[in-house]
């Protein structure tokens, strides 16, 4: 069979491909291949930068050629490399041979290849890659997307501020809120998700087998190669790799970070979930109109219907995000003894999660930018709530201290339907202030909203 998107066995790389686009070269094969040649280049630079007698530093020359290996990295290199695995089958080992072979007619070099992946253990290359490809997947992909949500949601907040809007708790008609405060509360966890995605530590480290740098003091045993470690995973790129390290580990980092930033976009999915929920019912209950898209067909056999599709194809795929994230999240961090094989293939559907959740965030976008609120469905719904009075009514008759307020109002409005008539007949027949009775009377669900407006623009 020939590769098409049509033969692929994942969506992401069949039906969604071009809408991944942009997460493809960071997280895929080619992105892992492009970051562990840009550590084996950082690595080998900086031992040359060392003082050894045995590596002088690099002439200006090769650094540029090495740093080209790097920002020209194509396609056709990362085959090159796989090339080369099917002999050695090991892809570390893979990425050294290819590095080397690009020395061949440079003398300078050619003299310096023992110094490619000098005391190193392949998850030091590994772990740092990985640590690469998951700030830039943050950084450039993930980050950016949910703040075009947080942005799109924030106009919709202010927009919307001052529209009344029955609240629903339990399903059952409740106090009166406005729509935009219902989106600003979306904001406002946004936000806080976001923040907790942005300050994880993104950590890697080069100590060795078995993170003791055994290999390295062996051939200078008075180095300070924790120094010289330090030095290239926190140096900014492209002479260092602009990490944090971490200055204790088995042969594997521990992934402890890892846990940690795919636990925060799992909370933030979740949220996203919730609202994906919320939204579907508003357009169920005629809140919010579809802009229709030409030719686009709701049913194959109902041609009136309008779906929100957008907001179910958002809490399908940030589902099965949140399934791998949780498991990432579980079992990255667990490793037998000073490590095990376990993590590597679980490692390469960091992509896999990632891509779902950005699926579902173009989704999202998609879906809040076809809606139109239908405020005369959400002014009807009001208008046929009265009862929803009751408790304002109720607390003012508290205030001045009139007994069984509440369940007085229970009685005349508890499974009943309450009018306008109604609950002005009880209210004219309180005993409370004339002031106060005349507030309560000009009151009506849709004027019942508290804060909600200031605080929907506040966001």
């Amino acid at each position: 069979m020939t590769f098409s998107s049509i033969s692929a066995l994942s969506p992401l790389d069949g039906r969604y491909a071009s809408k991944l686009e942009p997460l493809r070269p960071l997280m895929s094969e080619q992105g892992f291949m492009h970051r562990r040649v840009q550590v084996e280049v950082a690595w080998f630079i900086a031992l040359s930068d060392a003082g050894f007698p045995e590596f002088k530093p690099l002439s200006a020359g090769a650094r540029t050629y090495l740093l080209a290996l790097i920002k020209n990295f194509s396609e056709a290199d990362g085959m090159a490399i796989k090339e080369i695995e099917k002999t050695t089958n090991h892809d570390v080992k893979a990425v050294e041979y290819w590095i080397k072979s690009k020395f061949e007619a440079r003398t300078e070099l050619e003299k310096a290849a023992e110094f490619v992946h000098f005391a190193c253990t392949s998850e030091d290359i590994n772990n740092t890659s990985h640590a690469l490809q998951l700030r830039a997947a943050r950084d450039v992909v993930l980050t950016p997307a949910l703040d075009r949500l947080v942005l799109k949601l924030r106009e919709m907040a202010h927009l919307y501020a001052e529209v009344p809007m029955l609240s629903r708790t339990h399903g059952q008609t409740a106090s009166p809120t406005t729509v935009g405060k219902e989106i600003a509360n979306v904001v406002v966890r946004l936000q806080g998700a976001l923040e907790r995605i942005a300050t994880v530590k993104i950590t890697a480290k080069m100590n060795g087998a078995v993170g003791n740098y055994n290999a390295h003091l062996s051939a200078w045993p008075e180095f300070d190669w924790e120094g010289f470690s330090r030095h290239v995973v926190e140096t900014p790129q492209p002479l260092g790799l602009g990490l944090t390290f971490q200055p204790f580990s088995t042969q594997i980092e521990p992934h402890d970070y890892m846990a940690e930033l795919f636990d925060a976009v799992a909370r933030t999915n979740t949220i996203l979930i919730d609202l994906s929920r919320d939204i579907w019912g508003y357009v169920s209950l005629g809140y919010f109109k579809q802009r229709l898209k030409a030719g686009e067909i709701g049913s194959s056999t109902m041609p009136h219907k309008v779906n929100p599709i957008d907001f179910e194809n958002a809490e399908g795929n940030l589902g099965l995000a949140n399934a791998l994230l949780r498991h990432l999240s579980e079992k990255l961090p667990i490793s037998r003894w000073q490590r095990d094989l376990s993590d590597s293939t679980v490692l390469r559907n960091m992509g896999v999660a990632l891509g779902y959740a950005v699926l579902a965030y173009q989704s999202l976008g998609t879906g809040l930018g076809k809606l139109e609120l239908n405020a005369d469905a959400i002014a009807a719904d009001l208008n046929a709530s009265w009862e929803v009075l009751a408790e304002p009514i109720q607390t003012v008759m508290r205030r001045f201290g009139v007994q069984g307020a509440y369940e007085k109002l229970k009685e005349v409005t508890r499974g009943q339907t309450v009018t306008a008539q109604a609950l002005h007949q009880l209210i004219c027949e309180l005993e409370i202030p004339e002031a106060d009775k005349k507030r309560l009377l000009a009151m009506t669900p849709a004027s019942y909203i508290g804060m909600a407006a200031d605080l929907a623009k506040r966001v």
